[in-house]
């Protein structure tokens, strides 16, 4: 709405003086019926200060039509810079600051709000931005915003109620997350290369794998290895600081093919599962639930059977059964975002072809990939899969070379309409990127730039020194880990965390245990 003429302004005052003077405010695009609103408002506060970076906070209100998207455009004139921020992807150039929606939060309803958060550094002074833009438009033009910062000389007249609470005192030292955060089990999403929850706060998962639901159901041995009752859940939860189990899954088993035992598979697998994963996040845990072994028929280079049902390890997902698959399981879990999802335990393409850019361009693609005999699902076949179903979930892929390989990850990444995608990495003792050169060289430039996950970390030697290294490393990074794995296996044919699933630690669990609860 254009500002009314100077003549209609003056017969309004005939009616009212109050409604005269709103009328001579200048105002852009559509406001209120009387004329007050601006387009949009955006209040900007800093929350917390420290000698050398600061927490900010804006709260935008749209007062126009409905958005699908938005960007808001600021500047800053003291040469402060965004280092990282929640609820917004977040970019600088020179002094302007853009911050963009994320796919859960671009749509802001007449007389909405929507907010986003960052942290900065700052030198000298840290003055607040003047101007604010929301989708190209200028917002706070009739001075009806919160100010920004403190009046120069104090109000004509004094409030008339005391603050409720007193000023909070600056942090002596950075805060690494912002304030706040969901209630355990985290509603996760994709920020930037952290895993945050709905309030923006980053979230760090550590937790164990709880193998069995892979193989047992396959071999006619049920479907669990040991028990996942409520008790289970409590003792693996007496390790302090884990806060995430990650499910592994047999395909040939949610689909229910006749050589599944019918008490195994199908519907009584899929009941089993979903009752699984839903007490884990009754009690405050993380579900990562992933596909782990796979029906086609390999029997190439580092084959793990010569059958083609799902009863070993195969180098990539086959699309007849790994399509559906994931389609029935984004749709069993995709009202909760508290689950994620991990696509392919271990892919290794690789190990079929000697040429690396096949490999990932298998990966990736699927389809018909040297070296395999059956028709592939690549991963963004699996994502498109799971997206299609409206799934909002984080999703995570694993590398080649068994996930241990990432050096291809970036460059072949998939598409992900919703921006919820994450790396997987698994690191053992006897892998080829076991030393923290390898990791700076092949984890760490995946980590700047996505969230990045240690699905499986461990040593088959009954000791920790390794993972303790590890552990130490992903720590320093701010990235996510769990341990191989919650069963009572003898560690030395592989790294088994527990001796009873009452929760009695192995020499070798006794690492990952003591670690998590170092942390605090």
């Amino acid at each position: 709405m254009r500002r009314p003429t100077r003549t209609a302004a003056l017969s309004m005052a005939a009616v009212s003086t109050a409604a005269a003077a709103a009328a001579l405010l200048p105002t852009l695009g559509a406001t209120s019926a009387a004329g007050a609103a601006p387009a949009c408002a955006v209040s900007y506060s800093v929350t917390n200060q420290w000698d050398s970076g600061f927490q900010g906070n804006v709260v935008i209100t749209n007062n126009a039509a409905p958005t699908t998207s938005w960007t808001l455009t600021f500047g800053f004139a003291g040469g402060q810079k965004v280092t990282q921020g929640w609820n917004a992807t977040w970019t600088q150039s020179g002094g302007t600051v853009t911050a963009a929606s994320m796919s859960y939060n671009g749509v802001i309803p007449t007389g909405g709000t929507v907010s986003a958060g960052f942290l900065g550094s700052w030198s000298g002074s840290n003055p607040a931005p003047t101007s604010f833009t929301l989708n190209g438009t200028a917002c706070n033009v009739d001075g009806t915003a919160p100010p920004t910062t403190p009046p120069t000389t104090p109000p004509t007249t004094p409030p008339t109620t005391p603050p409720t609470t007193p000023p909070t005192t600056p942090p002596t030292t950075p805060p690494t997350t912002p304030p706040g955060g969901d209630t355990a089990p985290p509603k996760l999403h994709v920020a930037g290369n952290k895993l945050v929850d709905s309030t923006g706060k980053q979230v760090v998962l550590h937790g164990v794998n709880r193998s069995g639901t892979e193989f047992a159901c396959a071999q006619g041995n049920g479907i669990f290895d040991g028990p996942v009752d409520d008790a289970a859940i409590d003792a693996i939860k007496s390790w302090k600081g884990v806060t995430a189990v990650r499910v592994p899954l047999n395909e040939d088993c949610w689909e229910g093919l006749s050589y599944v035992p019918a008490a195994d598979g199908g519907a009584n697998y899929i009941a089993a599962i979903t009752g699984w994963v839903n007490r884990l996040v009754a009690h405050g845990i993380t579900p990562i639930v992933e596909l782990h072994w796979t029906h086609g028929l390999y029997t190439g280079n580092s084959a793990g059977c010569t059958d083609v049902n799902a009863t070993c390890q195969k180098p990539m997902p086959d699309a007849q059964y790994a399509i559906p698959f994931w389609t029935g399981v984004a749709n069993t879990f995709k009202s909760n975002t508290s689950i994620v999802f991990d696509l392919f335990n271990e892919p290794y393409p690789d190990r079929a072809t000697s040429n690396t850019e096949q490999a990932w361009t298998c990966w990736r693609d699927g389809g018909t990939c040297p070296g395999i005999g059956y028709d592939v699902a690549g991963m963004q076949d699996m994502l498109d899969a799971v997206r299609g179903t409206g799934a909002q979930n984080v999703v995570l892929m694993g590398g080649l070379a068994y996930s241990n390989d990432l050096t291809g990850w970036l460059a072949h990444e998939p598409t992900d309409p919703t921006g919820n995608l994450a790396a997987a990495v698994h690191v053992y003792n006897f892998n080829s990127c076991a030393n923290s050169s390898c990791w700076d060289s092949q984890l760490a430039p995946v980590a700047a730039k996505v969230p990045l996950v240690a699905g499986e970390i461990g040593e088959n030697t009954c000791a920790h020194s390794f993972t303790d290294s590890f552990m130490s490393w992903l720590d320093s990074h701010q990235l996510s880990y769990l341990g191989w794995t919650w069963n009572t296996w003898d560690c030395s044919s592989g790294p088994s965390l527990i001796s009873s699933y009452d929760g009695t630690a192995t020499n070798y669990g006794l690492g990952l245990k003591n670690h998590l609860a170092s942390l605090g």
